[in-house]
């Protein structure tokens, strides 16, 4: 039985507050959402932003915090860094409150049913992947986490990221700099096979009839920070007719390393050439377009996985560039 007591600091991905992104933030906003309307996404919770707040002013940090942000011009680059510095040190320096610790720890054992299951610690601000503006890639996301411990000081990184040179420098832009409203999702994590990204419009030649599907071996994190070029597909959104596929030589893939995280490994000879994807997969992940666009009512990027077959809906935020 999942306490009230903690409602406020945890939020599962069923229960509905977690759709509010003012306490789960973008990204596990969506993935409630989206959980609770039946999509393949794994498992998991949300510490809230109430919980971030709290740690807050539990350690005495809001107000030197906001002292610090304050002073901060982003057009000064060595000031950006040594106050992004100082504020990321501020927060990886304090512990998590014991509540808090209580809370989390309560959430991850009911999760992996009392086993340390590995898990996904991924930052989720509440101005993120909103209509107006994508933050993807200004905050922490962690992989293979393994066990309490490392949860709790991964959380904590995330907290931390909030407040790195890029994040602050695009908030400040975005006029959102004081605002420190920030949640992190910790998410069953899925081992793939393979993985990538699905645009569910072309963004590129901006043509709401195409499907864009990219692909790699492995964890797709790699294809995301651009460090690999994926396979790539384009589809007939009406007839799932594919238009165009480039296969490039593929070198590298991210797998799990023995002893927690990911390390990059080369590809076996007999994929490195090879489609990543075949036309039942690339099928499945045409109708998993569907139903998210439909969803949304908006144009999606999507990142997605499959494990043992089954497909994954890890993420989904608007094309900004069509919306």
């Amino acid at each position: 039985m999942r306490r009230a007591a903690t409602a406020a600091l945890v939020r599962w991905f069923d229960d509905p507050a977690c759709a509010d992104v003012t306490q789960a933030g973008g990204k596990g906003a969506s993935l409630a959402r989206l959980a609770t309307a039946g999509l393949p996404v794994p498992p998991g919770f949300v510490v809230t932003s109430a919980a971030f707040a709290a740690f807050l002013e539990a350690t005495g940090l809001d107000a030197t915090i906001r002292a610090l942000l304050r002073q901060l011009d982003p057009g000064q680059r060595h000031q950006l860094e040594a106050i992004a510095t100082e504020l990321r040190q501020l927060i990886t320096s304090q512990p998590i409150p014991l509540e808090l610790d209580a809370a989390v720890a309560s959430a991850y054992a009911e999760l992996g049913h009392g086993e340390p299951i590995p898990v996904a610690v991924r930052s989720s601000a509440v101005a993120e992947d909103s209509h107006q503006a994508s933050f993807a890639g200004q905050q922490e996301t962690f992989l293979d986490v393994r066990g309490i411990d490392a949860v709790l000081e991964r959380i904590r990184d995330c907290w931390a990221s909030l407040f790195g040179p890029r994040a602050l420098f695009y908030r400040a832009r975005k006029g959102s700099l004081d605002d420190l409203a920030f949640a992190v999702v910790v998410q069953q994590l899925v081992v793939p096979e393979k993985a990538g990204v699905l645009f569910t419009a072309d963004p590129v030649q901006r043509r709401r009839d195409v499907l864009v599907v990219e692909a790699v071996w492995g964890f797709g994190e790699l294809l995301v920070s651009g460090e690999v070029t994926p396979d790539h597909y384009e589809l007939d959104r009406r007839s799932r007719q594919l238009l165009r596929t480039l296969v490039p030589l593929k070198s590298q893939m991210l797998v799990r390393a023995e002893q927690g995280g990911l390390i990059a490994v080369s590809v076996p000879e007999h994929r490195k050439r090879a489609r990543v994807l075949d036309e039942q997969e690339l099928a499945a992940l045409c109708a998993l377009a569907e139903q998210v666009e439909a969803f949304f009512a908006a144009p999606q990027d999507v990142e997605w996985a499959i494990d043992e077959g089954q497909l994954f809906l890890l993420q989904s935020r608007p094309i900004t560039t069509l919306v």
